[in-house]
């Protein structure tokens, strides 16, 4: 399995800029830019952390065969669910969508075969088999630690804007941080 590669990137973000000034109060429009700045800084960061997407966006896994086509990103939908492959012969074929179905078990969402169906001989490379999919949800369906964890952090960027602090208080990310995504990491994987 090749790294994934993200093809569209979202439309929005997990929380709003006005949830952003209201969490910082922050009542003027002064900061909004770098607010936002931020706010994209903390949900990529968090989307690293985790392996996961957290608003819709697409992307493409690909595998060398069809063995086991786990999709890493978290929440795939089934809609926009598109499998091609490089045949016997090295040419690209898109594979018909009722011959495959998403699933999701303990680990979370892969393709698999649909029952009376077989996997097609591919070609010996290391993309062999490409998997495009939509994952994330909206901002309505990210959980709320999740975004709670991201005002934690714009919050903590905006107001330790220097790598290094000469004061006496310690200026990490708060602990909270830890403790609201810590449910939502991959464990052994």
């Amino acid at each position: 399995m090749l790294a994934p590669v993200r093809i569209e990137d979202p439309e929005d973000t997990p929380v709003s800029l006005d949830d952003v000034k209201l969490h910082c109060r922050v009542d003027f429009d002064d900061d909004d830019v770098l607010l936002e700045a931020f706010l994209d800084a903390a949900t990529a960061h968090m989307e690293k952390m985790l392996d996961i997407a957290l608003v819709t966006q697409t992307w493409r896994q690909d595998f060398d065969s069809f063995k086991c086509l786990r999709l890493v990103k978290g929440r795939a939908q089934s809609e926009g669910l598109v499998v091609e492959y490089w045949d016997s012969a090295n040419a690209e074929q898109t594979l018909p969508g009722p011959t495959y179905r998403m699933l999701v078990d303990s680990v979370g969402p892969y393709v698999a075969i649909a029952p009376g169906s077989t996997w097609p001989q591919v070609y010996c490379r290391p993309d062999a088999v490409s998997v495009s999919y939509v994952a994330g949800s909206s901002p309505e369906g990210v959980p709320a630690a999740l975004k709670a964890a991201i005002l934690l952090h714009v919050a903590h960027l905006y107001q330790n804007r220097e790598a290094v602090t000469v004061d006496a208080v310690s200026n990490f990310l708060p602990l909270g941080y830890e403790a609201l995504i810590w449910p939502f990491k991959k464990v052994g994987l």
